[in-house]
C-alpha cells in the first residue's frame, strides 16, 4: 500500500468517525417512557431511611412517611448568596440546596471587542429549561428529619470572601419537634472549587435517633441543537452529557440519560464519588472514603416532557443517642475539569475529562501541551511546538519515508511502461512492480509507519482540544479568538488545502488506479469542508504538521535528484 492510498484510507476513517458521532447525537433512539410506579410517584426524589447501609434502596411506604412529615405549608424560602474569588453561588434555605453556581473565571462566550465582559458560565441553575441542583438531607423512620425540602434558617442572606480572608462559612439550622437539631455548614475556600459540607446532628430528645444522610444531583437534559448541522458544528454536542461515578474496583463509569431507565445504577461503593458531567465542567459529590455508600440513579417525572435525572449517594446508618451529637460530612466539587489537580481531590476525578478510549494518548498530549504552554504563554504556540517535537522524534522514520517516495516518483515512467506491457493482467503487473522495487531498493511500505503513528496523535489531540477546559476560549493571534472553535474566517482550512495540494504534487502515485487518483484530487475539497468546522487549534496542528512534512519532503526529493544527477555525470 503506497502512502497516498494509506493517507486516503485513514482520512476517510477520521471523517466517518466524526460524522458518526454527530449522527448518534441526533438520531439515537430516545429513552423509553416508563410507567410511574408507586415509589416513583410518591417519593419526589426523597430516599427512604434504612437501619443499615446495605438497605439503602428507597421503599414506597417509608418515602410516603417522609413526604407526610415534610408536608407543606411553610413560609417561602430565602435565597442565600455566597461570593468567593472563583464562585458565586445561591443556596435555597428550602432544603439547603445549592440551586445556582456561576464560575467567575470562565466567561460564557469569548471576550472580544464587541463583547468585552460576557457573563460567567452558570453551572447549577434553577430555571426550568436548564434545571440543575445539588441537594442533600437526612431521612429517618423513627422521627422527623430534614430532607432536601425542609425549611432551614439562615443567619444572613449574603456572604462574601473578603480580601485577606481564606475561608467563609455558611450555617443553616433546622429544629424538629422531637428535639432534633441539624446544622448544615458549607465551607468555601479561596481559589478552590471544592466546597466542604457538614451536617451536625444534635439529639435533644428522649430516645435514640436513627437515620441516613444522602447527597444527590438532579437535573434536566440539555436542550437539543436545531438540526444535525448545528449539532455537528457545536463542540458541546460531541461531548459526554450525563451521570458518572467512580469505584475502586470498576474505576470510572458513566451513563447517558438515555440509559437511566434501561440500566439504572444500584450498587454499594466505598471510596467513590458521583457526578453529573457536561462539556468542560461538572458537579460531583465526594463522600468520606471510608463510608460504604449506596449509589443509585432514577428518572423523576418520566412521563412528562421534561423529566429530571437523579444520581444519589445514600450513606450508612447513623444512630445518635439522647444528649449526643454526630457529624455527617462530604465534599462537593462545582467547577471545571482541570487536569493535573483533580486526582489530588479524589481518586479518579481526573477521568471526568472524558477522552474515552483515547485517554492513553490524550492525557500525555495534554500534559505535554500544558508544559509547552507554561513556556510559551500561548496555547497556539504550544501546539506548534508540540508538532515540532513530534517531527523531531519521528525524523528518522519520515526521512526514510520521503527518500523512498522520491525514488518511487522517479520510477513512475518505468511503472507506466509496465502497465502498457501487461495491460489488464494485474497479477503479472504486481509481480513486475515488486521485482522493480527490489532491484531499485525501494520499499513502498516505508511511508506507512509515520502516518500510522501521527494519525492516532491527530485523533487524540482532537479529543484534547474538544474536552480540555484549559483550551476553551484560548486565543491565538489575529482573528483566532478561540482555538477550541472553528476558524471564523476559514483561513486556516484554506491554507491546509494549499498544503495538501502541494503535498500531492510531490507524492508519487505509483500503482494507483484511475479511480483512486481521481479521489485523491478531490480530497483537498473534502478536507476544506470538514476542517472548516474543526477546532482552529486542530487545523493549526495539521497545518504545521503538513507544512513541515512538505518542507522536509521537498528538501529530500531535491537531495535525491541531485545525487542521481551526480551519478549520471560521474
Amino acid at each position: 500500500m503506497n502512502q497516498s492510498r494509506l493517507f486516503l484510507f485513514l482520512a476517510l476513517i477520521a471523517v466517518s468517525y466524526l460524522l458518526m458521532e454527530a449522527w448518534q447525537k441526533d438520531y439515537a433512539p430516545p429513552p423509553p417512557v416508563a410507567v410511574p410506579t408507586a415509589t416513583a410517584a410518591s417519593d419526589g426524589g426523597v430516599p427512604a431511611a434504612s437501619g443499615s447501609s446495605a438497605e439503602a434502596v428507597p421503599a414506597a411506604a417509608n418515602a410516603a412517611n417522609v413526604d407526610k412529615a415534610n408536608a407543606p405549608a411553610a413560609p417561602a424560602a430565602e435565597l442565600v448568596t455566597v461570593t468567593t474569588d472563583v464562585l458565586r453561588l445561591t443556596i435555597d434555605t428550602r432544603g439547603g440546596s445549592l440551586v445556582r453556581a456561576e464560575l467567575l473565571a470562565y466567561p460564557d462566550s469569548p471576550v472580544t471587542k464587541n463583547n468585552p465582559a460576557p457573563p460567567p458560565v452558570r453551572l447549577l441553575n434553577d430555571s426550568t429549561d436548564h434545571y440543575f441542583a445539588a441537594q442533600d438531607g437526612l431521612v429517618s423512620t423513627n422521627g422527623a428529619a430534614p430532607d432536601h425540602r425542609a425549611l432551614f434558617h439562615a443567619e444572613q442572606t449574603n456572604y462574601t470572601l473578603a480580601d485577606g480572608q481564606n475561608q467563609v462559612g455558611v450555617n443553616l439550622t433546622w429544629t424538629g419537634d422531637n428535639g432534633l437539631k441539624v446544622t448544615k455548614s458549607y465551607t468555601f475556600t479561596r481559589g478552590s472549587y471544592v466546597i466542604g459540607f457538614d451536617q451536625h446532628i444534635e439529639n435533644g430528645g428522649s430516645s435514640a435517633w436513627t437515620g441516613n444522610a444522602y447527597q444527590q444531583l438532579q437535573r434536566v437534559d440539555q436542550p437539543k441543537p436545531a438540526g444535525w448541522w448545528t449539532s455537528y458544528t457545536d463542540p458541546s454536542s460531541h461531548s459526554f452529557f450525563g451521570a458518572a461515578w467512580y469505584s475502586t474496583d470498576e474505576k470510572y463509569e458513566s451513563m447517558p440519560f438515555a440509559e437511566f431507565i434501561k440500566k439504572p445504577l444500584d450498587r454499594p461503593i466505598t471510596g467513590g464519588w458521583s457526578a453529573m458531567i457536561q462539556h468542560y465542567f461538572f458537579v460531583g459529590w465526594i463522600p468520606p472514603a471510608t463510608d460504604a455508600v449506596a449509589y443509585s440513579t432514577k428518572v423523576l417525572d418520566p412521563d412528562t416532557a421534561q423529566p429530571r435525572y437523579l444520581i444519589r449517594a445514600f450513606g450508612p446508618a447513623i444512630t445518635v443517642a439522647p444528649g449526643q451529637a454526630h457529624d455527617s460530612n462530604a465534599r462537593l466539587y462545582i467547577g471545571p475539569k482541570l487536569q493535573g489537580t483533580l486526582n489530588a481531590i479524589a481518586p479518579g476525578l481526573e477521568l471526568s475529562t472524558n477522552y474515552g478510549w483515547l485517554t492513553a494518548i490524550s492525557q500525555p498530549l495534554h500534559w505535554a501541551l500544558s508544559k509547552l504552554h507554561s513556556i510559551s504563554g500561548n496555547w497556539g504556540v504550544a501546539i506548534i511546538l508540540l508538532v515540532l517535537l513530534l517531527k523531531a522524534a519521528l525524523y528518522k522514520l519520515t526521512d526514510a519515508q520521503f527518500r523512498s517516495g522520491a525514488r518511487m516518483r522517479k520510477l513512475q515512467p518505468r511503472v507506466a511502461a509496465l502497465k502498457e506491457r501487461y495491460g489488464d493482467d494485474k497479477a503479472k503487473m504486481q509481480q513486475a512492480m515488486l521485482e522493480l522495487y527490489k532491484k531499485e531498493k525501494v520499499n513502498p511500505m516505508s511511508g506507512c509507519l509515520p502516518i500510522l503513528i501521527t494519525f492516532p496523535v491527530f485523533i487524540g489531540l482532537y479529543r484534547v482540544l474538544m474536552e480540555s477546559v484549559e483550551l476553551r476560549h484560548a486565543p491565538f493571534f489575529g482573528w483566532i479568538h478561540d482555538l477550541s472553535s472553528p476558524d471564523p474566517l476559514f483561513i486556516l482550512p484554506a491554507i491546509y488545502v494549499l498544503i495538501t495540494m502541494a503535498t500531492q504534487w510531490l507524492t508519487p502515485a505509483v500503482g494507483m488506479d484511475p479511480a483512486q487518483a481521481k479521489m485523491m484530487k478531490v480530497m483537498p475539497l473534502i478536507f476544506a469542508v470538514v476542517f472548516a468546522f474543526f477546532p482552529a487549534g486542530l487545523v493549526l496542528y495539521w497545518i504545521i504538521n503538513g507544512a513541515t512534512s512538505l518542507l522536509q519532503q521537498y528538501l529530500i526529493t531535491r537531495s535525491v535528484d541531485r545525487a542521481d544527477t551526480k551519478l549520471k555525470t560521474a
